[in-house]
């Protein structure tokens, strides 16, 4: 629930469910930073029984693929974070309320998140494909 308020061309709103949404974010993030953990060591399972040419393509794709879902992992949470100071910042600065201009940053954000949801939930169908074929 969004409390705004205008005071004269400047709009502001309650800052409490940005901070509880930050920190849902990031425990996804991490949630999602330990699957990988666990993807890996499956993929190094697969690795160790199979030495084809075929299975050392897929090997190495979702080697890379979680090496770049790790980096989107870092990424998200380095934003997240930075957007986090800033509304502390605003918050300290307009009395618990934060500018109605960080809402649309943190939509953006909300955003990336559920497309890297997206997106990794499709690259551990995929890996799963994978896994039914060379386990």
């Amino acid at each position: 629930k969004s409390i705004l308020k205008t005071n004269k061309t400047m709009s502001y709103t309650n800052a409490s469910n940005l901070g509880v949404q930050h920190n849902e974010w990031l425990r996804k993030l991490e949630f999602y930073k330990e699957d990988l953990d666990i993807l890996e060591k499956r993929l190094l399972e697969v690795s160790d029984k199979n030495t084809s040419t075929e299975a050392r393509a897929g090997i190495e794709h979702f080697q890379n693929q979680f090496m770049i879902q790790r980096k989107n992992i870092s990424e998200l949470k380095h934003v997240i974070k930075r957007h986090t100071h800033q509304v502390f910042e605003d918050v300290k600065e307009h009395a618990g309320r934060v500018e109605e201009i960080q809402i649309g940053d943190h939509q953006k954000i909300d955003e990336d998140v559920t497309q890297f949801e997206k997106t990794i939930n499709e690259l551990r169908q995929e890996f799963n494909l994978f896994l039914t074929k060379w386990m």
